[in-house]
């Protein structure tokens, strides 16, 4: 079965509505920049709450090495995920397993993947005006392409009225979803994690 991350936490309530509806990983955002941006602080509080066997991912874009080691030591992180312009070798000074982000223009976009050496890579889809949560889909044969460079996680636009079709068509090792289950950026609307989720899995609903 796919596994779901939903990503861009920024409180408790959300990160516990997102568990309790069988999300696998939850997400991040340590740039300022972004809508969905928490505080190191505001995060290990709220890893300190959650459940056992909950993955948590910490999301960086083009920051020092030493603040990505030092934010994944403080939040005890399980994972980083990379959403920049990180080289390979910067990838391997990361003291966590490493998720590099490729943002998909086409299929040109695939080859620099060969160059890393990741636990897995985030497909999303490139915008000029933000690194991610920005609700653009991208081709999914080019993600299908890409799962020869190894777990391949899928992301970019997806919902909860999308996300099936994009899980029997790539197959993908994981789904990661932000923007598309918010009530505005940085809050989750309840109702659309749940859905997201028993969608992504497969579950029907019961008649």
């Amino acid at each position: 079965m796919v596994r779901v991350k939903i990503c861009g936490i920024t409180n408790a309530a959300d990160a516990l509505t997102a568990v309790e509806a069988g999300a696998d990983a939850l997400g991040f955002v340590f740039y300022e920049e972004s809508p969905r941006s928490v505080t190191p602080e505001t995060a290990a509080d709220i890893i300190r709450g959650l459940p056992p066997f909950v993955s948590t991912v910490g999301l960086f874009v083009n920051a020092d090495i030493g603040f990505v080691n030092a934010v994944s030591e403080k939040c005890r992180l399980d994972r980083v995920q990379l959403h920049g312009d990180e080289s390979p070798d910067f990838c391997r000074r990361v003291e966590r397993p490493v998720v590099k982000v490729i943002r998909i223009r086409g299929e040109e976009s695939l080859l620099a993947m060969k160059d890393y050496h990741v636990s897995a890579f985030l497909l999303d889809a490139y915008s000029p005006r933000a690194y991610g949560g920005t609700g653009l889909t991208f081709n999914w044969e080019l993600a299908r392409n890409a799962k020869k460079f190894g777990p391949m996680i899928l992301a970019g636009g997806l919902t909860a009225a999308n996300v099936r079709e994009g899980v029997v068509q790539v197959q993908p090792y994981a789904v990661d979803v932000s923007s598309g289950v918010e009530a505005s950026p940085g809050r989750k609307d309840p109702a659309k994690v749940k859905e997201f989720i028993k969608r992504a899995k497969g579950f029907v609903e019961d008649q």
